[in-house]
């Protein structure tokens, strides 16, 4: 078996199909179930206006216009999938509060069961925008409040047996931890008996080091680098943390993606770099990230190929970060730009 050279630069795939030729694989994607297991996020957008500076301490005054709750984290990534046609399950956690009723209602909305446990709080991120009279608005501040880790013994027991009993209809389980809590311990073994029979994608933004043992997972730049140790700068360094990422972790996939400068797909013995999709800028990349990992498990669970899977992945995120705050891609617009392309 060949070893892979990390002495080499990293270039681009050569010779890869047309994107049009994957719009075939969409069609199986409405045939899936998807099952998300993760932090569920309440992205609270608080809107305003701002032409002073207060008095009272050097802080612009903003005069609340609006606000809006969507979708955040797993529950993201649960209507990234829906949005694609799949049939989706979430298992999480939610507080008896105005932004845990919002969450249940906007998923109820989209058509995606939520298996749940309850907890103190639910996991909020609010986001401020404000801006002059004639000026867009801009992001100014971002307050996270939620349950601090561990959530509570009979929580988390609720979750494990929900998890069980959900993941008997579901074609592929797709994690989503943000670290507020659902991944821990419990959780993660029986995430671990239920890969036996059932593919597990993982996504994890402090913890990856802890989800070993499943069939493909999609770190950052930033994520690998915490996980390895290893500097991932250079192209070679990159090359060597990237496929030393995916023995740490035993999974037959491991996708890394790089914002502007696209993705790399690790396999055994091998990688394959891809090119951003498009030339236009990023808008918003707020849940970018929960974008392509549902877009590439749903792959999966589709029949597709990692590469493939990366590559319809890859078009979702460039699609996702055209629109303003947490938002999905739909199997209209993806499957037009594919034809596009």
């Amino acid at each position: 078996m060949a070893k892979p050279r990390y002495n080499q630069p990293l270039r681009l795939s050569p010779a890869l199909p047309p994107l049009a030729s994957l719009a075939a694989l969409l069609d199986a994607f409405a045939g899936r179930h998807v099952l998300v297991v993760g932090d569920l996020v309440a992205d609270e957008y608080v809107y305003g206006q701002t032409d002073r500076v207060s008095r009272e301490a050097p802080v612009l005054v903003v005069r609340h216009e609006s606000s809006e709750v969507k979708l955040g984290g797993a529950a993201n990534a649960a209507a990234n999938a829906r949005a694609l046609g799949a049939s989706v399950t979430v298992v999480g956690a939610l507080g008896e509060d105005a932004m845990g009723e919002a969450v249940r209602q906007l998923l109820h909305g989209a058509g995606i069961g939520l298996a749940e446990a309850r907890v103190p709080h639910t996991e909020t991120k609010t986001r401020i925008l404000a801006g002059g009279i004639n000026t867009t608005r801009q992001q100014m501040l971002r307050v996270d409040r939620g349950n601090a880790p561990p959530l509570p013994r009979p929580a988390v027991q609720q979750l494990v047996a929900q998890l069980s009993a959900a993941a008997a209809a579901a074609d592929v389980i797709l994690v989503s931890d943000y670290g507020a809590g659902v991944v821990g311990p419990a959780v993660r073994a029986e995430l671990h008996r239920l890969a036996g029979h059932t593919p597990v994608c993982v996504d994890s933004r402090f913890g990856l080091q802890h989800l070993n043992g499943f069939h493909a997972a999609k770190p950052n730049e930033p994520e690998l680098q915490a996980l390895t140790g290893l500097p991932v700068t250079a192209d070679k360094d990159l090359l060597r943390a990237g496929a030393a990422a995916r023995e740490m972790l035993g999974c037959a996939a491991l996708l890394l993606t790089r914002g502007r400068q696209g993705m790399v797909l690790f396999e055994k013995a091998r990688h394959t770099a891809v090119a951003v999709h498009g030339a236009r800028d990023a808008v918003d990349v707020t849940g970018a990230g929960d974008t392509v990992m549902a877009t590439f498990t749903l792959a999966l669970a589709a029949g597709a190929q990692p590469l493939e899977a990366a590559r319809l992945a890859n078009v979702a995120g460039a699609l996702v970060v055209q629109k303003q705050g947490t938002a999905t891609v739909s199997m209209g617009e993806l499957r037009a730009e594919l034809e596009r392309a």
